[in-house]
């Protein structure tokens, strides 16, 4: 990346994180994220201590508060994301960014940045979940570290396909309930062994998140499950660069 280029991309990373930090709607999304987690942290401890008993209590318990950390994650992302373009869309104000000289990518990777950081921001404060844990019963670090690896991956992806949906609106209820809708959709795209035969089950499989995420919950950092939501991620860039892209081509004609 060049230095114009650069220059770029930090001019729009911060302005979006200013439009984040600056406003109180990060500290609600992070409050209502932080009340659920918590939630799953508080009722997930007493199930282990109370029926745990016989089994290993330290990674079992991890899988399953990872395995609901993700849903609060698919919860809440889209609420970051329908802003992005959807409100440059509402007012106007994207047309006059389209015109400076700016790439479409520059400007992409700018909102994706500024989106992951408020993300990240938000799952920082779950870390005190195994600073607390480790206080009462030392464990080994390397699970934890899969489980947020997981987490950060499956996070990213709902960005970048959140980023596409905002694209393509200029109305942010619409921009974040189909953001949530599609995110949804991959999630349970393997969920109906009743209505399809076990090939097709098979192949759904293959790009359900749920799938791709469960060795990252059982305390594995798999390569090939990193390079499934590193596709994932490309192909949603992908389809919001040439969304850009059109809108450009057609403000030519």
């Amino acid at each position: 990346m060049g230095g114009r280029s650069l220059g770029n991309f930090r001019a729009v990373l911060g302005k979006e994180l200013r439009s984040y930090f600056f406003s109180p709607f990060i500290y609600l999304i992070s409050a209502v994220f932080l009340l659920l987690s918590g939630y799953y942290f508080y009722t997930d401890l007493i199930f282990y201590v109370q029926f745990g008993f016989g089994i290993n209590i330290m990674e079992n318990f991890w899988q399953l508060l990872f395995t609901d950390l993700r849903l609060v994650v698919l919860l809440t992302v889209p609420f970051l994301t329908m802003r992005l373009f959807a409100e440059e869309k509402r007012l106007g104000t994207i047309e006059l960014l389209l015109t400076y000289p700016m790439r479409d990518s520059e400007l992409f990777w700018g909102k994706f940045c500024a989106c992951a950081i408020a993300t990240l921001f938000m799952l920082s404060f779950t870390l005190i979940y195994p600073l607390v844990m480790y206080s009462l019963q030392p464990f080994q670090w390397t699970i934890v570290g899969a489980g947020y690896t997981g987490l950060v991956c499956i996070a990213l992806s709902f960005i970048a396909c959140g980023l596409f949906i905002s694209s393509l609106t200029d109305n942010l209820v619409v921009a974040g309930l189909a953001a949530l809708g599609v995110s949804l959709f991959f999630w349970i795209i393997s969920w109906n062994e009743g209505a399809t035969n076990e090939g097709f089950l098979r192949l759904l499989a293959q790009v359900s998140m749920v799938t791709h995420f469960q060795s990252f919950a059982q305390g594995f950092i798999d390569s090939k499950e990193v390079a499934f939501f590193a596709v994932f991620i490309t192909f949603f860039s992908f389809l919001t660069l040439r969304s850009l892209g059109a809108r450009q081509w057609k403000g030519r004609q």
